[in-house]
């Protein structure tokens, strides 16, 4: 008699199945609609293929299209091993490396046959064929369990060396997993954990699109070969790809790269890779939203500071920061170089120093100084700190993410019995923000304690707890603010909340963060003294709500696609003549607008208006005042605004002047 397992279904019901069984063959059981919808399954909490057996007692749910984030994790996965399957049939000698899922899709590296040359963005259509052929195979897509010495002579024998490569470095003793594409002894077959879905049937050969080709170094080193990594966009039906579609297309338009030229705010060049280049304008951009922030923070009562760009390496060590994130810092030896033309600039002798990735362990020093008593707390420290991190060229993404960058940081020191309200005011300081920033929607998750941490279970038990009670406080725990606990996802000293921002065409961005951090206080002897006469350590609150200048300029730059605001515009209006005879007029006109604190240009170029008219509208100003021989004769403008579709309208100058200047007010300066 067959050893038989209890099934618990998510509507409770217990089934009993015999050993061997598979959560398919309960899908069957239940009925045919489920048995064709299903795609994977849950097997305590654990997504699993839907044909590997139970191998206990278990809790089962059954994953179909309608569970849409293990949907589309599950085929935008098997898409990517479709494409390396495709890719190997067309172009024999090429050899697969790693191929995950993205946020909207997949990629694959490979390391083309020697002599062909890497992939191109023509060969994307053949590919995209030969992937819809897999698809229309419908191929099983079967697990295995192989020994970590055979897989590596497996594909030895097959010529594969990175895989040969990377299988060597999985855990001794650890399960590994193959997948066949088909039941044939030649199938081709990929090194994965998997899951997948049953068959390569499932998926639906008109949900992808491959979009590009990019070089990527092994293992992501710069060191290392370089390989061709195809891109490719996946989702669960057509509509939602043609939808994708339809919002690349506007992404493509909002580029921040391609505005900032037009805009002429920035540039970037190969001589300071990863460091913005501020023009004029955006740095008036930037000094707007800087100006604004401040205010913000001095009506929260936050004090600023300044702290070095250089610190010894040895205070990164007791921090912790220097074991954790030393390839991402910038070490320099504390040494004079040498002069002379002969002889190593550098002896290799000079202690080490960093350039600071973050302002948290200066911020400490600065807490440290002198005593502090409890009634002193809490202490809200903030600083537009310029930081430094050792990104690799390939991460590099325009103002993005960058190397050099000022955080919109801040550490709050507190009792325990002030971490709620402290959170809970935060939040509402980051709200009114982004509301006043253009962002109306935003999401809040809580990313809970990592496998690899300082601390005490008790104490992340505590920090975790605390965070939800304060977003709790604040009536955001809910399904319209997108609450979500994300396992696994703090940083190593920390529980953390972080906001995503929801952008004009529907991106998400993560940008502010707060956490609760008990770890480094304990690491550099922060103390206060409490009412009891007592040495204690204080909580310290992490917190950032724009997260990096730049990034949160990029960001803007592509919600309101170049249009900002007028109070954030870096020229809020310029002065066009028609004629020449307007010049003398126009110049007035600039001096008055200038005079009542409005950023403004005049053009008075010989040229048509109309022409005049597209240059502004592409350089995104906002106001277009248009004056001619009648204008100046009547002491009036004609404004155009930029994307109206009304015509312009004619107002005298003083009444243009108190419009725009009522206009330019910024949001947290308004009356109520």
């Amino acid at each position: 008699m067959s050893k038989m397992f209890k099934i618990t279904l998510t509507d409770g019901t217990v089934r009993e199945v015999p050993e061997g069984s598979t959560p398919a063959d309960v899908a069957a059981a239940i009925g045919p609609g489920l048995a064709k919808a299903a795609l994977a399954a849950r097997v305590d909490g654990e997504l699993r293929d839907l044909n590997r057996p139970f191998d206990q007692d278990a809790t089962l749910t059954l994953i179909t299209a309608r569970d849409e984030r293990d949907a589309l994790e599950l085929f935008r996965h098997d898409y990517a091993h479709v494409l390396a399957e495709a890719v190997q049939k067309l172009f024999p000698g090429t050899q697969i490396t790693f191929g995950p899922a993205t946020d909207d899709g997949f990629y694959y590296d490979f390391a083309p046959a020697p002599g062909r040359g890497p992939f191109t963005d023509e060969e994307l259509p053949l590919i995209e064929a030969e992937m819809r052929r897999i698809i229309a195979a419908d191929e099983p897509l079967v697990r295995e369990e192989w020994r970590r010495e055979d897989v590596r002579a497996f594909f030895e024998r097959t010529g594969e060396t990175y895989k040969a490569q990377w299988v060597m470095e999985l855990p001794e003793g650890e399960a590994i997993t193959m997948y066949r594409s088909g039941a044939s002894d030649d199938a081709w077959m990929d090194l994965c954990r998997g899951p997948h879905l049953p068959s390569t049937g499932k998926l639906d050969p008109a949900a992808f699109k491959l979009t590009r080709v990019s070089g990527a170094y092994w293992r992501g080193d710069q060191n290392n070969p370089m390989l061709s990594r195809v891109y490719g966009t996946a989702w669960l039906n057509k509509k939602q790809l043609d939808a994708h579609l339809v919002r690349l297309e506007e992404a493509a338009k909002r580029d921040h790269r391609r505005i900032g030229q037009e805009m002429d705010l920035f540039h970037l060049q190969a001589e300071a890779h990863g460091s913005v280049f501020w023009h004029p304008k955006g740095f008036v951009l930037w000094r707007a939203l800087e100006t604004y922030m401040r205010r913000r923070l001095d009506a929260a009562g936050y004090d600023e500071v300044k702290t070095p760009q250089l610190m010894d390496a040895r205070q990164w060590e007791k921090s912790g920061h220097w074991g954790k994130y030393r390839e991402n810092m910038f070490v320099v030896p504390d040494e004079i170089p040498n002069a002379e033309e002969e002889g190593p600039v550098l002896s290799g002798k000079g202690e080490l120093m960093a350039l600071k990735p973050m302002n948290c362990p200066a911020h400490v020093l600065i807490f440290k100084q002198g005593i502090t008593s409890y009634r002193d707390l809490p202490i809200r420290m903030a600083e537009f700190g310029c930081c430094h991190r050792n990104e690799p060229h390939g991460a590099l993404h325009g103002i993005m993410r960058v190397r050099q960058f000022t955080q919109d940081d801040a550490h709050i020191f507190v009792r325990e019995d002030q971490l709620i309200d402290e959170v809970r005011a935060f939040c509402d300081l980051l709200d009114s923000v982004y509301r006043d920033l253009g962002f109306d929607h935003y999401a809040i998750k809580l990313a809970l304690r990592p496998d690899k941490r300082f601390g005490s279970d008790a104490m992340w038990d505590w920090s975790e707890q605390s965070l939800r009670d304060a977003v709790r406080a604040t009536g955001r725990d809910t399904e319209e603010y997108g609450w979500e606990e994300l396992p696994g996802e703090g940083a190593f000293y920390a529980p953390k909340l972080e906001f995503h921002l929801t952008d004009a065409i529907g991106r998400t961005w993560q940008v502010g963060t707060i956490q609760t951090d008990t770890v480094l206080p304990e690491r550099l002897d922060a103390s206060y003294v409490g009412e009891d006469g007592a040495r204690h350590r204080p909580v310290m609150l992490h917190r950032a709500i724009l997260g990096t200048f730049e990034r949160f300029i990029g960001i803007l730059i592509e919600h309101h696609a170049g249009r900002f605001p007028l109070w954030l515009s870096p020229v809020q209006t310029v002065v066009a003549t028609i004629v020449s005879d307007a010049d003398g007029y126009a110049t007035d006109v600039l001096a008055k607008l200038k005079a009542a604190g409005i950023r403004a240009e005049a053009d008075l170029r010989n040229e048509k208006i109309n022409y005049k008219v597209r240059e502004h509208s592409l350089a995104k100003v906002p106001l277009l005042l248009v004056v001619g021989k009648r204008e100046a004769e009547e002491g009036t403008v004609a404004i155009r605004r930029l994307g109206s579709e009304e015509h312009q309208k004619v107002m005298t100058l003083d009444e243009a002047i108190a419009m725009i200047v009522d206009e330019a007010v910024p949001p947290d300066l308004r009356a109520n």
